[in-house]
């Protein structure tokens, strides 16, 4: 890490791979990346296209079939529908949206085994901190709401409940 007054780092990001940007380093031009334009997605191709249409088409038979099956085959139906949903989350993972969802899954999941999370006692502790001020705050409401009506309507309108 640098430190400009000569104390030793406090970034959190130090040793996990991340590159610092020092002052002393020249600027770096990031590569674009998916994550760049997060609003933007999409299809490359026309193999990709007809992998997105054939899983939508797909979709919908599902929930066709399963309408358009007479009832008495309720076996069938579920069998259809089960499949045919199938069929079409298999097409949308091997389209490169689909090929994108799971990276960004595994990346996910990687960033959430990275966590500290909180021991048992501390989210104890930390949630009777919240509960007990939650409760001194009820308790100045209604004492401040019992005052104001006490003086507004017994003191200055003189009405006696």
């Amino acid at each position: 890490g640098h430190s400009s007054i000569g104390r030793a780092s406090v970034s959190k990001t130090e040793g996990w791979g991340f590159e610092t940007l020092c002052p002393c380093h020249p600027r770096i031009q990031l590569k674009s990346s998916s994550m760049a334009h997060p609003n933007v997605e999409t299809v490359s191709t026309t193999a990709d296209k007809a992998k997105l249409g054939m899983a939508s088409a797909a979709f919908v038979a599902a929930f066709a079939a399963y309408y358009l099956v007479p009832g008495h085959l309720a076996w069938v139906r579920v069998v259809a529908l089960l499949l045919l949903l199938a069929l079409a989350s298999g097409l949308f993972l091997i389209a490169e949206p689909g090929k994108a969802l799971i990276a960004y899954t595994r990346e996910s999941v990687r960033e959430v085994r990275k966590v500290v999370w909180p021991e048992r006692k501390d989210s104890i502790q930390m949630t009777a901190i919240v509960f007990g001020f939650v409760l001194l705050m009820a308790i100045f409401l209604w004492l401040t709401d019992k005052s104001l009506e006490w003086l507004l309507y017994d003191l200055i309108l003189g009405w006696k409940h």
